[in-house]
């Protein structure tokens, strides 16, 4: 028999053509298999909570519903599959403002100083707020939201200290190519240069750019710390992101899987935050270890100074929603 090689059995995996070896045996006794793709690798979070869901769901079905996990984009890139979710060739993904595609409401969970702390987070997508952003999901993308996982905040690393808004004139700072990116950046006095993030590891090196913006687990994994020596607690976006299920697969299930998917999906959500705490708290001990400076921004100056530039770029489906929750902080 021939050998494959990894990346030949994670294609033939994906495509359907092959079984993973330990989900094999499971799944063939299975009444309903759910296949998850995700683009997190088997180290992180995400991931590790996925691999939870699955276990949990096929507890509480005493095996009726089993779950296949596939990291890595091995099972299609996020709109891929979310396409595929609305056409019943998948089933499930973890998502987020990628949905504002569909959704307006999605764009909130990405603005910029609309979630000083994970607290306030948590408030807001466990709440009212919340609700409203899972109900415009489901009915214009078709995508039912079944639970939630945090993100680390976004952070600037630069060669020099950014303590308020007056450090960044004339800063090269890398931005995704979001426009409520660029013009939050702008007003706050940066000169936002959007650019693919594959590019920005050399674009440090040799100049180009002199800052860029990530949550730490980016900076870690790109090895910014060998370019930037400073990484300056800005926290400008902090985010969720939802473990969602097909509608189409989700009208498969009998209403008592229906309550086990959701079960399963609130021991998942706990799980990820468990292992989300104490992945912070190692990446900001590496990045250290590795000669990087943390800074404490002036967190509550920056969103003041940035507040009328979200603002007048937000979507105007969102707008007065961004309102209430700037208000809410006073």
């Amino acid at each position: 028999m021939t050998r494959l090689n990894r990346r030949q059995f994670t294609a033939l995996a994906a495509a359907g053509l092959i079984a993973a070896p330990a989900l094999r045996a499971s799944a063939a006794g299975a009444e309903v298999t759910l296949k998850l793709g995700h683009l997190a690798n088997e180290q992180n979070s995400w991931h590790k909570a996925s691999v939870k869901f699955g276990e949990e769901l096929a507890r509480l079905t005493e095996g009726r519903v089993q779950v296949q996990v596939f990291a890595n984009e091995s099972l299609g890139k996020e709109i891929d599959l979310i396409n595929g979710m609305q056409l019943g060739t998948a089933d499930m993904t973890i998502t987020g403002e990628s949905l504002q595609n569909w959704s307006p409401m999605a764009a909130l969970l990405a603005v910029p100083y609309a979630y000083p702390t994970l607290e306030k987070m948590d408030q807001v997508a466990s709440g009212e707020i919340g609700k409203q952003i899972e109900a415009d999901i489901l009915a214009k993308a078709q995508i039912r939201p079944i639970g939630y996982f945090a993100r680390g905040p976004r952070n600037v690393t630069s060669n020099r200290e950014i303590k308020s808004p007056a450090d960044l004139k004339g800063l090269k700072l890398r931005v995704p190519n979001v426009p409520l990116f660029v013009k939050t950046w702008e007003a706050l006095g940066a000169a936002p240069t959007p650019m693919a993030f594959g590019e920005v590891f050399t674009s440090l090196q040799n100049g180009t750019i002199d800052a860029q913006e990530n949550p730490l687990a980016l900076i870690e994994s790109a090895n910014f710390n060998e370019v930037q020596k400073f990484l300056n607690k800005t926290e400008h976006v902090r985010s969720w992101i939802y473990l969602t299920i097909s509608e189409l697969s989700w009208a498969k299930l009998s209403e008592a899987d229906q309550q086990a998917v959701l079960e399963a999906a609130k021991t998942a959500q706990a799980h990820e935050r468990e292992l989300f705490l104490a992945d912070e708290e190692r990446l900001a001990k590496v990045l250290q270890e590795k000669g990087m400076t943390f800074v404490d921004s002036d967190k509550a100056a920056f969103a003041a100074a940035s507040r009328d530039a979200v603002l007048a770029n937000v979507a105007p489906e969102i707008k007065s929603v961004v309102e209430q929750l700037f208000a809410a902080q006073g």
